[in-house]
């Protein structure tokens, strides 16, 4: 490929049509190489255009910009547009073309890990080569990689479409970040369908407002799928309404699902300790299933996920069938363990106040003891949702251990003070590790504990430098030291 064979993403430009060949796109000037395209975006921090000299002189054959970049000094075409996230994203798509035949992605608060992984398990169960994409990494027939982006860049994204598409994967279903969405890093994704999961606050560091949030997920449905294709959206949260709206409004296909859901409703529902049994309709029928997960919230996320399975051409019982052998998403409400009481010990990736409302909800209905949690919040992210989650824990949970997170840039002190502002009774142990042990230790028959903020993380942020650190190993460590 050449850079002229992209020349129509470029309008009002003039594009080289020499014979050198077009070697690589990026968006990092460390990463360019003779015959890149650098893409030089303005971000939050900084604008690539300081970085345009660097990625001259590392060969590169041309500069994509916005419509005011101005040239410093380059001997190299400066390719200016309007929207450069989305050209670099359609130039990567072509660059890489080829991806799996069906695509899927999921937007929403919370649920979109469990939704992307649960969708690939139907697609498995069913016959089909299926991977997933999000924020616990990638997992594809011979291929499980740990991730870091909830949404990756557009070049990494399409070069791993490509790759899964070479390998004979033919279904692929993907977590859509509000941020990956604002920052086009979806565009040039052939969809088939797209889901919602539900709203609630979060990343109010980086939108202005709630309403900004959802007007940024909504783009999966106005921008991204095309006209007429499914929208599966959860039928049962307070966003619910204004999603089936905006997605009507771009001409999608509205599948709903749910207790109040048309496609497939949720009739009845008996919570057991580790399952919960349903009665759905669907296709016209009533569908027994016993789904091998707790909670509210995870036969919410299986539904999604069967709907978005049988909009893509799964037969209905079968999607449904597949459902009694869901596994959970790495650190989602995860069973590590119990003490010799028999006292479950559960991580989960709640980081959020509906997160981490409904995991304490999902645990209540089988603790015949107390409800136990172990909770932080992250540094440099949104601060007004500390004493909301300070709040819900103390609610919530008969003992609130309040600790560290990531802080990150942070001192850890104060975001702790800001979480036990609205959290009258919590305990204060600042080292996750002590925290961790500390509740563990507590635990007598009947109890349960909840360690939630990081998951499936392996790592602990503060200041600039990532630690190793495990809420999994940390669990079996004080399970173990204390004789379970």
């Amino acid at each position: 490929m050449k850079l002229s064979d992209l020349a129509d993403l470029f309008p009002d430009n003039m594009v080289p049509s020499g014979e050198a060949a077009l070697a690589g796109l990026s968006s990092d000037s460390r990463a360019v190489g003779p015959g890149f395209l650098f893409a030089a975006l303005k971000g939050v921090k900084t604008d690539g255009m300081a970085y345009a000299r660097q990625a001259e002189q590392a060969g590169a054959l041309a500069v994509l910009a916005g419509l005011d970049a101005t040239a410093p000094n380059l001997a190299i075409p400066l390719l200016r547009v309007p929207d450069p996230r989305r050209t670099l994203a359609l130039a990567a798509a072509r660059f890489y073309a080829g991806q799996p035949t069906t695509m899927v992605a999921v937007t929403g608060t919370a649920g979109k890990t469990s939704v992307a992984s649960f969708v690939r398990q139907i697609w498995e169960r069913t016959g089909q080569k299926a991977a997933s994409i999000g924020t616990t990494g990638l997992s594809a027939p011979g291929r499980e990689e740990y991730g870091s982006l909830t949404t990756p860049d557009p070049v990494a994204l399409h070069k791993l479409l490509r790759e899964l598409a070479d390998a004979g994967v033919t279904h692929a279903s993907m977590e859509a970040s509000s941020h990956g969405l604002d920052q086009r890093r979806l565009d040039g994704v052939l969809l088939a369908a797209g889901a919602f999961t539900n709203l609630g606050r979060d990343h109010l560091d980086y939108h202005p407002t709630l309403e900004d949030y959802h007007r940024a997920k909504m783009r999966l449905f106005d921008t991204l799928l095309p006209k007429g294709a499914p929208a599966v959206v959860f039928a049962d949260d307070p966003w619910s309404a204004a999603t089936i709206e905006a997605a009507e409004r771009a001409g999608c296909e509205v599948l709903t699902v749910g207790r109040r859901g048309k496609f497939i409703s949720l009739k009845r529902v008996e919570h057991e300790r580790q399952r919960q049994r349903a009665e759905i309709e669907a296709g016209g029928r009533i569908h027994e299933i016993v789904l091998p997960l707790a909670g509210d919230f995870q036969i919410a996320n299986a539904l999604v996920a069967a709907g978005l399975a049988v909009a893509t051409g799964t037969e209905t019982e079968a999607a449904l069938r597949a459902l009694e052998h869901l596994r959970g998403a790495s650190g989602r409400l995860e069973l590590i363990g119990q003490t010799s009481a028999g006292a479950p010990v559960y991580v989960d990736y709640a980081h959020k106040p509906d997160a981490l409302e409904n995991a304490l909800s999902a645990v209540r209905p089988f603790t015949t003891g107390r409800v136990v949690v172990v909770f932080g919040c992250g540094g440099d992210r949104d601060r007004g949702k500390r004493p909301i989650m300070g709040a819900i824990a103390t609610r919530l949970a008969d003992v609130a251990i309040v600790t560290d997170d990531n802080p990150r840039s942070e001192v850890p002190a104060e975001i702790r003070a800001e979480i036990l502002a609205d959290a009258p009774g919590a305990v204060e142990i600042g080292d996750r590790r002590e925290a961790i042990r500390t509740a563990v230790s507590l635990l007598r028959a009947g109890d349960t504990l909840v360690v939630a903020g990081k998951g499936h993380e392996e790592g602990q942020t503060v200041g600039d430098v990532t630690h190793p650190f495990s809420d999994h190993a940390e669990v079996r460590k004080a399970l173990a030291e204390l004789g379970a």
